[in-house]
This record gives C-alpha cells, structure tokens and sequence, in this order.
C-alpha cells in the first residue's frame, strides 16, 4: 500500500493546472505582441513542420511530469506492508499417503482415489497456517518427500510430482507410519499429527501397522487413519512405470478396518472410513478443527521508502526537457 509521510505537500498539484494555463494557452504570456492577420495581407505564415510539434508537445509533457514527479518525492512516498509474526509454535503434521497400484480404483468419479486423495489433501494444507507439515509416499516402500516445513508451496509442488506404483506395488503401512513417527521425534512441537490415507491391507515392511503406532504413541504423536474407497467391484486404470503400458481391469476387496482402527486407537487418534469424496472432504474438514493450537500473532509494520525514485525520474524529466529544447528545437533560454 502506497502512504506518505508529509500528504499536505500534494496540495501543490493544485498548481499545476494555473502553471500549464500561464504556460501554454494565457495569451499575454511572455509578453507578446498580439498582431492580427488583417493588418498583415500577405500570406499566412508556414506552419511548423509536425515532427517538430510532436517533439515540443513531449517536452512539455517530460517537463511537467518531472514537476509531479518532485511534489510526490516531497510528499514522502512510501510502500507499507504488514507482516503477521508468530509467536507461538504450530501443530507439526505428517501426511502419510498411498501410493499402491488399487488406488488408481476409479470409484470416486469422476476421479481415482489417489487423485481424490491427493485434491483433498492439497486444499488442507492451504487452510492451514503456522503449522508445519510434511508428506510421506508409500507403496512396497515408504520414503520421506518433504520433513515437516512452512514451506506450502513447495510441499504442494512436491505433492503434485507423486504418482502410483512410484514404490512399488505393495502397502507398507506399517512403513509409512514408522517414517513419519522418525522425522516427527525430534520435534518440539506443543502436539504432533499424522494422517494416514491408505486403501489397502498391510502387505510388506518389516514394522508392522501395530509397532508403528506403538513408536508415534512414544513419541507424542496421534494418528488419524482414513481408509478410504468402496467395498463393491470398481474399475481400475493405471500406467505400469517401468512399462509404461496402460492396465486395465476391475479391483474387489478392501482395507483392514480393523488394523487402522488399532492404529488410531493406540495412538490417541481416531479411524475414518471414507467411501466417497464427500466423505472425505468431510472428515478432512473435521481434523482440521480439531487440531488447532493457540495462536499468538504480533502485526509488524513495514515501510519501505521510495521517494529517491521519484526524485531521479522527476530530475531525468527536468533534464530531458531541458536538452530537447536546446539541441532540438534550439531555443534560447
């Protein structure tokens, strides 16, 4: 926002108008000899040539620009911003987020579960401010992409780049909760979350979905397990990474209800079951209520002074109009 330390200097724009009638149209300016063409009766004089009208017209123009350009520099311009400052630490959150072959299942049309999932997810972490949050990918394996960061906008672009089958073709859940837990230890963050989306059954891994919840209740965590998609037959497409070629066929079968069910539990959390987007949206809209933290925010003013600009363009002006005259139209001043 542009302000002014000294507005009452604006009051000579007020000026300029009488300074261009003086200048260009009063008819006694100068002095001049007015002389009417009656008493002449010759030839009307040769008007000047166009270009050169044109050239005087822009030196008129540099000349008083420049001068608003020096009111507004003695004005005091100046360009404000406010900064919101926190004072207090956020929420650290982990986004723990399937990446097997069954979530291209297209039973939320007119999307997968995977692109549902992953929509969802981008529109939670611009709702929220102050807290950092970071993004596990897992499918055989489970493997950090972002740790907890303020950082939005990376960690949306970071999301973006994920796809299926990127890990592998399984669903190490118990994996995925573990990574998370590991880059939330550390944290000295007032409460720590990790939401898990996931559609499958815990079928690869070394720490299984129970030991993993184990180690985020250790560390103060809570976990809220979404399983999500259908119990009916739904059709699946999706591309083989390392073929490239396009499967397609239909999926029957489900997540374990029971196993995430545990893992919220043990972790202080709670378990969703998400069969539609809406659903989804819903429940997504309910952690977000339910974790928040108080808030201490200080408003920082900044102003950043710019009149020296206005200064050397209304001098660059000045000096334009001045040289135009001279070596152009060559007038004696």
């Amino acid at each position: 926002m542009l302000t002014f330390e000294a507005p009452l200097f604006l009051l000579l724009f007020l000026l300029l108008p009488p300074g261009i009638w003086l200048r260009h149209f009063c008819r006694g300016r100068g002095n001049l000899l007015l002389f009417p063409f009656a008493v002449w009766k010759q030839r009307s004089f040769t008007p000047p040539l166009r270009l050169l009208r044109i050239v005087l017209c822009v030196s008129h123009v540099f000349f008083w620009t420049g001068c608003a350009a020096l009111i507004i520099a003695l004005a005091g311009p100046g360009v404000t911003s406010r900064e919101r400052i926190f004072l207090s630490r956020g929420i650290d959150m982990m986004i723990v987020l399937d990446e097997s072959p069954s979530m291209a299942a297209r039973d939320f049309q007119p999307k997968d579960r995977f692109e549902t999932a992953r929509e969802t997810v981008r529109r939670f972490i611009r709702g929220r401010e102050n807290d950092p949050i970071g993004l596990v990918g897992f499918g055989y394996e489970a493997a950090l992409q972002v740790p907890p960061t303020l950082d939005y906008e990376f960690l949306l672009s970071e999301l973006d780049k994920l796809h299926i089958m990127a890990l592998g073709d399984g669903t190490a859940i118990g994996m995925g909760i573990a990574v998370a837990a590991l880059h939330l230890r550390s944290s000295s963050a007032p409460e720590k979350v990790i939401i898990l989306l996931t559609d499958g059954k815990n079928n690869a891994g070394e720490i299984p979905p129970d030991t993993a919840a184990s180690i985020a209740s250790q560390i103060g965590a809570r976990i809220y397990a979404i399983g999500i998609g259908g119990r009916a037959e739904a059709p699946i497409e999706l591309k083989d990474p390392k073929s490239g070629k396009i499967l397609r066929g239909s999926l029957e079968g489900g997540f374990d209800d029971d196993v995430l069910r545990t893992v919220a539990e043990k972790s202080g959390g709670a378990y969703f079951f998400a069969g539609n987007s809406g659903t989804l949206n819903a429940i997504f809209s309910a952690i977000d209520s339910l974790e928040t933290a108080e808030r201490r925010v200080r408003i920082q003013v900044k102003t950043l002074a710019i009149h020296r600009w206005f200064i050397i363009a209304g001098l660059i002006l000045l000096a334009a109009d001045f040289f135009i005259r001279i070596l152009i139209l060559r007038e004696l001043l």
